[in-house]
């Protein structure tokens, strides 16, 4: 087990700098660059800027290197915690993601466990309970949470927490606590706030993974052990969790990998319908702007949580299946 997880941790830095030179390399794709893109908004408006003052600040923001002495002095920073230097908010990367990077953090690990304790009840029932009407309405209502948007469901709920019940709406906290310390008064008001877009962003996931769980738990049910378990008595309760559950719960795991950077970066439309300061609409902004020291650390940001996430279920995979073994050789 130690070699495994000391190997598997030696590849994660490789993968690490192969996924930074492709991120760099993406970001560098469009023409121009982040300067460009101001003085053509300017002349746009019918303004112009001095030649001097444009060489300047090409000279300052490192723009007159070469992409490869960019990108080592990008991925050398980051090998320090220093994300550069964003163009548009004129600061470090870091001062600019500052809380939100914590508020995105938080309004994810509330979308994921809001997943997991709404999917496990439903995709258990419904597979212990195949084509009964309880099956069916709640087919029915995972089938609508696939196909509703999310700007339009956000909409929808906007309109019912505000004018129905007078709940507070927009945002992740209110006004008043936007650029306050950090206090307990903080931290309930966005407790208050985060109900809406936590059931907003989790609500296509939901509905996937309660069929997926139970598809998975319905054919673990039709097993011969499962069978021969009923035969010599076992209790239907201790069966379900002991064996089927067990086994069935796979994709939750393997999923951690995926769920957190899919819920940060699918959830940057409904961040701009709900006004959430998350990083969403930090990377939208910022992919538009060519602003790509505060994109491409918002990127790595996404990357490490695939890899760190896909090392932790891979881990947890071994220890929840006895069918698995980290050497993945067959033993004899």
């Amino acid at each position: 087990m130690i070699s495994y997880l000391v190997r598997r941790i030696l590849i994660m830095i490789p993968t690490l700098l192969v996924i930074s030179v492709i991120i760099f390399t993406i970001i560098q794709l469009p023409p121009g660059d982040y300067l460009s893109t101001m003085v053509a908004e300017l002349q746009a408006r019918g303004e112009s800027i001095d030649q001097g003052r444009l060489h300047f600040l090409r000279e300052t923001y490192g723009l007159d290197q070469s992409p490869v002495e960019r990108y080592g002095h990008w991925i050398a920073g980051l090998a320090h915690g220093d994300f550069g230097w964003s163009f548009e908010y004129g600061m470090p990367v870091r001062d600019v993601v500052g809380d939100r990077l914590l508020l995105t953090v938080i309004v994810s690990g509330a979308t994921v466990l809001f997943i997991w304790l709404v999917s496990f009840p439903i995709a258990i029932y419904s597979a212990t309970h195949p084509y009964s009407w309880g099956d069916y309405t709640l087919t029915l209502i995972g089938f609508l949470g696939l196909a509703t948007p999310s700007f339009l469901f956000a909409l929808v709920l906007l309109y019912l927490a505000n004018v129905l019940f007078g709940l507070p709406i927009g945002g992740l906290m209110a006004p008043a606590y936007q650029d306050a310390p950090w206090s307990w008064g903080k931290v309930l008001s966005i407790l208050s706030h985060l109900w809406l877009p936590v059931i907003v962003i989790g609500s296509s996931g939901t509905a996937g993974m309660i069929r997926r769980l139970r598809a998975n738990l319905m054919d673990e049910l039709n097993k011969q052990y499962v069978v021969t378990a009923r035969a010599k008595g076992l209790s239907p309760t201790r069966l379900l969790i002991k064996y089927p559950l067990r086994l069935a719960l796979n994709p939750f795991i393997a999923d951690i990998g995926a769920i957190l950077p899919q819920i940060i970066s699918g959830a940057a439309v409904v961040s701009i319908v709900l006004s959430l300061p998350t990083e969403g609409p930090m990377l939208l902004d910022a992919l538009r702007s060519q602003d790509m020291y505060l994109a491409g650390s918002f990127l790595m940001f996404m990357a490490v949580l695939t890899v760190v996430g896909v090392f932790l279920s891979d881990i947890a995979l071994a220890l929840l299946d006895p069918r698995i073994r980290l050497g993945g050789g067959v033993r004899r």
